[in-house]
């Protein structure tokens, strides 16, 4: 599914769906105040669409008036959804407040920073989460669509195979780092809490590959060294996939099951000094302040959630592990640079 805006102006507003079906009509769904007023279907006819090989006839082309949403002008919020995919397409809010700028939040941990998002949804006209669960086309229709200013983007997306749409001229990007014991730490944790689901054949296709994962995970005990020895040794390739060097796959490779070597970590770091706002974890008050003042944003600060202790006490287990140091060498190399640049300017 492809979608894009075209213009709103009151009583008028225009956009295009290209489903993932040639042969069928887009419908767009109207809704105000979480309750649906109104399905549309595409109406008009583009013959771009066609000649492009997206559709059939090239009706993909929507136009809401009054006739179609009774009293559309007066309403302050409205927001539009692809009928078939549920997926926002645009949303009309109030100005006044807003910040007026596009943010991408580049996600890193397995854990989305919801606090972050939490502290900064109300702050944006529109708002997309979990970018990362998006197709290739949909996503880059969410990010292509700049008709919204002010839009909040967040998710843990390949970088380099999507860069191109939030370079500075277009948005301000930003990144939080984990301590790569700890990201590491947290996914395992979160592999061996997904086995009871992974186990389950109505749930467990859900996971994808990772279920495989989840049920290996959930065999070993990670407070015994020796298991996690065991661990690292027995790792099926989706569990090793998903813990190797977890932020240099994110910024050094344009698919996630491309191939990783010593290259991409050169590419993760020229990627990582292009982002606008670089923070680490460790330095999460650093972070959200510098990222609040590029935003104009004079609000108290998110306190971020506390990482449990099970996660802290096995991140101490992992760096023991020699099999970790090589599995997460990139990372840490970056994690590094990262924190010894904050440290000259920031008490941890």
């Amino acid at each position: 599914m492809r979608f894009f805006i075209d213009l709103d102006q009151g009583d008028l507003i225009r956009g295009w769906i290209v489903p993932d079906n040639p042969l069928a009509v887009s419908r767009v769904v109207v809704s105000v105040d979480g309750r649906r007023v109104a399905e549309v279907p595409a109406s008009h006819t583009d013959i771009t669409f066609k000649e492009n090989g997206w559709h059939s006839t090239g009706q993909c082309t929507f136009q809401l008036t009054e006739q179609e949403v009774p009293g559309l002008a007066g309403l302050p919020r409205l927001d539009l959804y692809d009928a078939d995919t549920n997926v926002l397409v645009y949303s009309r809010a109030p100005q006044d407040g807003l910040v007026q700028q596009r943010l991408v939040l580049l996600n890193t941990s397995i854990h989305p920073e919801t606090v972050l998002q939490a502290a900064l949804f109300r702050h944006f006209q529109q708002c997309h989460f979990g970018l990362e669960r998006l197709s290739d086309e949909i996503l880059t229709s969410t990010l292509a669509c700049r008709f919204v200013g002010s839009a909040l983007l967040s998710g843990a997306i390949t970088v380099p195979r999507y860069e191109g749409f939030f370079t500075p001229d277009l948005a301000l990007s930003a990144i939080l780092v984990h301590d790569p014991h700890v990201e590491m730490a947290t996914r395992m944790l979160w592999l061996k809490a997904q086995a009871e689901a992974a186990a389950d054949p109505a749930r467990g296709w859900r996971l994808g590959r990772r279920a495989e994962a989840a049920l290996f995970s959930k065999d070993y005990d990670y407070t015994d060294i020796r298991s996690l020895k065991r661990y690292f040794r027995m790792l099926p390739e989706p569990a090793y996939h998903l813990l190797y060097n977890p932020l240099t796959r994110q910024l050094g490779t344009r698919l996630p099951d491309d191939r990783l070597n010593p290259g991409n970590s050169i590419v993760a770091i020229e990627i990582l000094a292009r982002v606008g706002i670089v923070g680490h974890r460790s330095y999460f008050e650093a972070f959200a302040s510098t990222l609040f003042h590029h935003l104009g944003l004079d609000v108290p600060l998110p306190v971020p959630t506390p990482i449990p202790a099970e996660t802290l006490a096995l991140a101490e287990r992992l760096r023991t592990v020699r099999a970790v140091e090589d599995m997460l060498v990139f990372d840490i190399a970056m994690a590094d640079a990262v924190t010894a640049s904050l440290a000259k300017g920031w008490a941890g």
